[in-house]
């Protein structure tokens, strides 16, 4: 799956996404209701790098694939919102 400019940057979504609920689910609710603002440190932190690898991918497999500006517009997007790369993901897996 790692072996193609798609399968990287889905690679990349899946842990960019999962890094996005942590942040959202878990370590705001433990910096704001339990007074740990470590936790939004370390999965924001983890979640920044993963978003600037989501980024590169994306450049790399728009380059690569020669996706139009509307498609990678839709994959910017689907990485801000919650289970937006899921959803990307599933259309993705249909390609590869």
């Amino acid at each position: 799956m790692m072996n193609t400019p798609l399968g990287r940057f889905r690679v990349i979504g899946i842990l960019e996404g999962i890094s996005y609920l942590v942040l959202l689910g878990i370590a705001m609710p433990l910096k704001y209701f339990l007074d740990v603002p470590a936790a939004v440190k370390i999965a924001g932190s983890l979640h920044g790098v993963l978003f600037v690898l989501y980024i590169l991918a994306l450049a790399h497999v728009t380059l690569k694939n020669r996706w139009s500006i509307i498609r990678v517009i839709g994959a910017f997007i689907a990485s801000l919102l919650p289970f937006g790369n899921f959803v990307l993901d599933a259309r993705l897996r249909k390609e590869q």
